[in-house]
């Protein structure tokens, strides 16, 4: 019975796990999904809100937009068809190391440092709760 009883904990909580982390991806591809509506449809007002006076040409902030739904996606079929998330982590680690440099590069736009530290959080949260 003892048995039993542990053995129902720990595949409750590997559901719970895997509930959670389906939330997670789904979420953070809903947020590339915006951020890259975002880029691509209020290109100029999200630079200015961003601490960017100008962005000129803004075909590449735009470009970044399609990018941002490419691996929104690719999140999505990756851990839907397979059950991983090595794409996420892959995009999230290496945005956080961009941004970081890019924050020493241009330390005035605020949103820099802040979307560094969201990229990471989100790649961290998803990392912890994957490796089980």
């Amino acid at each position: 019975m003892v048995g039993a009883t542990g053995d129902s904990r720990v595949l409750k909580s590997q559901d719970n796990r895997r509930r959670l982390e389906r939330w997670l991806v789904v979420l953070i591809a809903i947020h590339s999904y915006a951020v890259g509506a975002g880029l691509i449809f209020l290109t100029e007002f999200g630079a200015r809100m961003g601490g960017w006076e100008e962005v000129v040409p803004l075909f590449f902030a735009r470009q970044a937009g399609v990018f941002h739904f490419l691996v929104a996606t690719a999140y999505l079929l990756e851990y839907f068809r397979h059950g991983t998330v090595t794409m996420l982590l892959i995009t999230k680690s290496t945005a956080f190391v961009f941004l970081s440099a890019m924050w020493l590069i241009e330390p005035g736009i605020w949103i820099i440092p802040l979307s560094a530290v969201g990229d990471g959080l989100m790649g961290l949260v998803v990392w912890l709760v994957h490796r089980r």
